[in-house]
């Protein structure tokens, strides 16, 4: 079994600045590239932010320069700095992680039950 646990979410103002975490936990062999994505109301899930087990990274347009994703792979543990948000930011967020296990030889997508951000006034 493998879960991913995210922190972090909350409300905060225009201009304001949250920090996600995301850890994944169980039987872990190796984690692979991990993400994150978010879904607003009314709209499709769309990646952020990716980065992979190496520390390469990759962002949306929308987000360049104002989020940054960061890895510790000590602790299986990816973070999500979000600065400068904006109202059009909220949105629940999602971690996802391509996992291999210790009992089974191909690796797995695995998500988180999302954190709510919330960018309001």
């Amino acid at each position: 079994q493998v879960q991913l646990a995210e922190s972090g979410g909350g409300l905060v103002q225009p201009g304001g600045s949250l920090r996600l975490a995301c850890a994944a936990s169980g039987r872990i062999l190796r984690v692979f590239d991990m993400r994150w994505y978010r879904q607003a109301p009314g709209k499709q899930r769309e990646v952020v932010a990716t980065i992979t087990n190496d520390g390469s990274t990759d962002y949306a347009d929308n987000v360049k320069g104002r989020f940054t994703i960061s890895r510790d792979n000590t602790k299986n543990t990816i973070y999500l700095q979000m600065n400068s948000l904006e109202p059009e930011d909220t949105a629940v967020y999602y971690c996802n992680a391509l996992i291999r296990r210790t009992d089974k030889f191909d690796p797995y997508n695995y998500w988180g039950q999302g954190t709510q951000v919330t960018v309001s006034s």
